[in-house]
């Protein structure tokens, strides 16, 4: 019985860190699961105010908020916009106009609504993805962000697959919301 009980409890931790972790504490998780290791299981951690740092919540639907587990690939798809970059699974990328020098000032919520595109190592450019525009920066976090032309590159959690477009000229948290173009720009209607 008792080994019956260890095998079901590894298995409920293995499909718990397979689809975005979790933690037993009986306290609510703050849906981060980017500080996790790639090597290691989903391990959240927690800032000096004790609570969860800002960060996305993971589920197995949605990779784009989830760690990254290797050097990101940003490309270019055709979409109703026109062609623009895109990511994991073929998502729209987005640069938001608050960003200042290529900083990131999208943290916390904001970072929940928008993820950054992340990546471990250094990103590589697809077919019409100009190298020489891609770059990355430390956030406030750790994590390395992705960056094009200066813009910190993010994904927008309610686009649901490849080639939604949702987060095209939304207005949210203090700035407009663009995808961008293979050129660096925001992308028009």
């Amino acid at each position: 019985m008792k080994k019956l009980l260890c095998a079901g409890a590894v298995m409920a931790g293995l499909l718990a860190s397979g689809c975005g972790g979790s933690n037993n504490s009986s306290s609510p998780v703050a849906a981060d699961e980017y500080n996790a290791s790639p090597t290691s299981p989903a391990n959240p951690s927690e800032g000096e105010s004790g609570m969860m740092s800002p960060g996305y919540s993971a589920s197995p639907t949605s990779p784009i908020m989830m760690a990254p587990t290797g050097p990101a690939k940003i490309e270019v798809a055709d979409t109703k916009l026109g062609k623009v970059l895109v990511g994991l699974e073929g998502r729209t990328l987005y640069l938001f106009t608050k960003d200042k020098a290529g900083t990131s000032m999208c943290t916390g919520a904001c970072a929940t609504a928008w993820p950054p595109a992340l990546t471990l190592g250094a990103p590589t450019a697809g077919t019409s993805v100009k190298p020489e525009l891609l770059k990355t920066i430390k956030r406030d976090d750790g994590m390395t962000q992705v960056v094009y032309n200066d813009h910190p590159l993010y994904y927008y959690a309610k686009d649901e697959k490849a080639g939604d477009v949702k987060g095209q000229d939304a207005k949210d948290f203090g700035g407009d919301w663009h995808a961008v173009t293979p050129e660096g720009k925001k992308a028009k209607h």
